[in-house]
């Protein structure tokens, strides 16, 4: 890979200094006690461009949990597996409700709202995990991750894993309820235990874009030609992410940003600037929907300067 254009690393880099000197840093998330340790002072912006020119801005090679992001990839690994009998088991619209409600599992007799949030992500986890130990499942998620960023040292945090376990009572309060209804198939643990590893993978902004390009592209790794998913597979995925990326704060994403994206708690976002650009960006505090504080204010900076925005320059 080369370095991106002048223009886009000077860009890049003007944000990420700009980014370095706000006082508004948000919260670190504090209910998993490994992300309640990270230095909140932490910024990275990473924009791969079409030709897989890469622009990278601050601490673009430090690893960081990735969190709700890969919410995305297990989608994609989902539908593969799958195809739309996956929507039998989680719906496709936004919640409006903070990422680990129960409500709307009350009302809707235990199928997830959207498969961004926790109860969407789970009941996705257990589509993966069927017919499969866990052992192999969190394997094949994790090699996935590996083939997509075209770096094969991506690993989990074993430290980050446990600590989900230790503390993810209301995620297991969710999977227990979706049980319920026979939404869940698998074991409780068993799903939940994929599902905290693949929450924990660490990975930098520079491997979270490279990973993100297929989304792009029209599903199409443009480096290498390989088809990750169909176009028309690529273009749901977005949409998905446009409008339940954020939780109950993608309507505000949308509204400044312009761009479909998906958030962790652990600070990064992904975003696609399709035909030109995947990106990543990580500030490890949070807004009070649980996203990135700094992150979308840098890709609201990232896409005013560059003209980005799906809904027109």
């Amino acid at each position: 890979m080369s370095h991106a254009a002048p223009d886009l690393q000077t860009i890049v880099t003007e944000i990420a200094e700009e980014m370095a000197q706000r006082p508004d840093r948000g919260e670190v998330a504090s209910y998993i006690p490994e992300l309640a340790n990270v230095d909140p002072n932490q910024f990275a912006l990473v924009v791969v461009d079409a030709d897989g020119n890469i622009a990278a801005g601050g601490d673009a090679d430090v690893r960081f949990s990735i969190q709700s992001i890969s919410k995305v990839f297990t989608l994609t690994l989902a539908l593969g597996m799958v195809g739309d009998r996956l929507w039998k088991h989680v719906g496709r619209e936004p919640s409006g409700n903070p990422f680990n409600s129960i409500v709307q599992l009350e009302r809707e007799r235990g199928v997830p709202r959207n498969p961004f949030i926790n109860a969407g992500a789970i009941a996705v986890t257990d589509v993966i995990l069927s017919g499969h130990q866990p052992r192999e499942a969190i394997g094949e998620i994790l090699r996935f991750m590996q083939f997509l960023s075209g770096d094969s040292s991506i690993v989990i945090d074993e430290t980050v894993a446990t600590s989900e376990k230790r503390t993810g009572f209301r995620n297991t309060a969710l999977a227990n309820y979706m049980k319920s209804f026979g939404v869940i198939t698998n074991p409780v643990d068993f799903t939940l235990g994929v599902y905290f590893h693949h929450c924990a993978i660490a990975m930098s902004c520079r491997q979270l874009a490279m990973a993100t390009r297929f989304l792009a592209y029209s599903g199409r790794n443009p480096s290498t030609g390989l088809s990750v998913v169909s176009s028309e597979r690529a273009r749901r995925i977005n949409a998905l992410m446009l409008t339940c990326g954020h939780y109950d704060g993608s309507g505000e994403f949308a509204y400044r940003v312009g761009l479909p994206g998906k958030s962790g708690v652990g600070g990064g976002i992904i975003a696609v600037a399709p035909g030109k650009a995947s990106i990543a960006v990580w500030a490890p505090g949070l807004d009070h929907h649980g996203n990135s504080h700094l992150g979308r204010i840098a890709l609201e900076e990232l896409t005013r300067r560059l003209g980005w925005s799906i809904f027109g320059t």
